[in-house]
């Protein structure tokens, strides 16, 4: 067997192979091995019957198919094997195959390769990183909500306000029909929290302990009950409560009793310097994300098709694993959506580029920098997640498989690629290199400028200052010649 490799555009390459009779002759013979059984002849046992009795029937290329099913997979295995440089990160696509005169056969292979990544500036790059600012309204929001959880929830003969709590019993119909999930008793509904449809909620306002009150309201044309879309209804409502909340007093009690703070303006303080780190770490992850943004931007790769498509469907597959742990199936949500596998699939498939690039990107940085790792940095890794989970080490490591620790091994090279660009890229670092580099220009322009007046001239006024007596504006101006040079 011979083949050629020939590269296309769009990270694709393109294998011809040529099988020789002799080695295609030998498939046909294997195939006949495995598909013999299939075939009933009278007077012979079943799987018994000779090679040339049954193409004798059906035509010497009854097996050829199957043949052709083991030479393809040998072939492009034997290629790989070979082409060391070439990284397929697709299925193969026969694009052809043919019979020859002489018994042998070609056939065409086109499959898409790992695409080559041109790298463009990852160092010294212009991305600042931002804190917010933490104000006094973030911090009385953060007390207010901590307050808000303190409350005591407290029965009231009052008229219902925006923000208190009413228990009613409620059926729904359309048209004079009651209709499935349009009833419930002993429903705590929040007034302006927005949980029913758009206009109930406000109805109820103004309501008392005992009322009854029918609630108008029409179902908005994307609902989700398809038999409900854009259709008016009436919810008969009794009102079995009215609630409201009662908010602890803003005082240095109530800091006590939810910190370990004595006064309020110490617990204040803390939750204003919690808000700060926290602002801090948001930062660092926006500082990175655009670090990381900026380096791909830059970058040039040409994306096949086939890692778009299999990256959307890892996306797919990741959606379908966290909904099983709500114990929703996946065709069951989409069914509830109104939308295919298919369209799923296509929703990702923008962000699944984007991934992929990144990803490339990314990769390309650490071969280039010749990025690697340690055992005893990996080690150390296992040790962290064995403690996390509440393991030994030795019986956390019993239940690692090799993708755990291929994920383990690209964690540790990605937080070291991390923690290069923001070496690499850190503002303060730019802004010394930028002073260094003014002064060193400053330094370089002065030179020049010296080096153009002549060295006779420049002495000679300092002798005749010396002649006269005047020699220590001679030695001052040359201490500020010094300063300046410093």
């Amino acid at each position: 067997m011979s083949y050629t490799v020939e590269k296309l555009e769009k990270s694709q390459v393109k294998f011809t192979f040529d099988v020789d009779a002799e080695t295609f002759e030998k498939a046909v013979a294997a195939a006949y091995g495995k598909t013999k059984h299939k075939y009933s002849v009278p007077g012979f046992r079943k799987g018994h019957v000779p090679r040339k009795v049954i193409e004798g029937m059906y035509g010497k290329e009854v097996f050829f198919e199957d043949a052709m099913d083991i030479v393809i997979p040998e072939a492009y295995s034997e290629a790989l094997d070979k082409e060391h440089d070439i990284e397929v990160v697709g299925q193969p696509e026969l694009e052809s195959f043919d019979f020859k005169d002489d018994g042998g056969v070609t056939f065409v292979l086109k499959t898409a390769v790992r695409p080559e990544v041109k790298l463009g500036k990852y160092k010294g790059l212009s991305v600042e990183r931002k804190v917010d600012k933490v104000t006094a309204k973030q911090v009385d929001e953060e007390v207010e909500n901590a307050r808000d959880k303190q409350a005591r929830i407290v029965d009231t003969d009052a008229a219902a306000e925006k923000g208190d709590i009413v228990n009613i019993d409620f059926v729904g119909s359309v048209d004079g029909e009651k209709f499935d999930g349009g009833s419930a008793e002993g429903y705590d509904l929040t007034l302006g929290s927005g949980s029913f449809i758009p206009g109930f909620e406000d109805q109820l306002i103004g309501v008392k302990k005992g009322d009854k009150k029918d609630v108008k309201v029409t179902f908005p044309e994307d609902y989700h009950a398809a038999e409900l879309k854009g259709k008016e209804a009436v919810f008969e409502c009794t009102v079995n409560a009215v609630k409201k909340k009662e908010l602890p007093a803003l005082d240095d009690e109530f800091a006590k009793e939810i910190s370990e703070f004595d006064t309020l303006a110490e617990y204040k303080a803390d939750v204003k310097n919690k808000l700060m780190k926290d602002a801090e770490m948001r930062a660092d992850r926006q500082y990175e994300d655009a670090l990381v943004q900026a380096v791909v931007d830059g970058a040039e790769v040409e994306i096949p098709q086939a890692m778009i498509d299999a990256e959307a469907e890892d996306m797919a597959k990741e959606f379908e694993y966290r909904l099983s742990y709500q114990g929703v199936k996946l065709s069951d949500y989409l069914g509830y959506i109104n939308m295919t596998r298919d369209q799923l699939l296509d929703e990702y498939k923008e962000q699944a580029a984007k991934s992929v690039k990144v990803r490339l990107v990314m990769e390309e940085i650490v071969k280039q920098e010749e990025m690697k790792f340690e055992q005893e940095e990996l080690d150390a890794k296992i040790a962290e997640m064995a403690e996390r989970s509440g393991q030994d080490v030795d019986t956390f490591k019993k239940g690692l498989g090799k993708e755990h620790y291929d994920y383990l091994a690209n964690q540790i090279l990605s937080d070291k690629l991390l923690a290069m660009l923001r070496e690499q890229n850190a503002p303060a670092k730019k802004a010394a290199a930028k002073k260094s580099a003014d002064a060193a220009d400053g330094a370089d322009a002065e030179k020049k400028s010296a080096e153009k007046k002549p060295a006779a001239k420049k002495a000679a006024p300092k002798k005749a200052a010396a002649a006269d007596g005047e020699a220590k504006p001679a030695k001052k101006s040359a201490k500020k010649s010094e300063d300046s040079a410093e």
